[in-house]
């Protein structure tokens, strides 16, 4: 299955609190913190979600 990085760009004040567990369950605690996850629907969605405080690259 593919990789993706995911990194916070864009702070968390001022979201909507869903937003700020979509963050939290993808692991991003901080501004500028990277994880890695699985490509899977899941993930894809939560990205989806909080794509606006967030850029994703493909990992090589």
């Amino acid at each position: 299955m593919a990789k993706i990085l995911v990194k916070q760009v864009t702070s968390k004040i001022n979201c909507p609190l869903t937003q700020k567990r979509t963050l939290e369950a993808l692991g991003l605690r901080k501004m500028g913190q990277v994880v890695e996850h699985d490509a899977s629907p899941a993930i894809l969605g939560m990205v989806n979600k909080v794509k606006h405080l967030v850029s994703v690259v493909e990992a090589k």
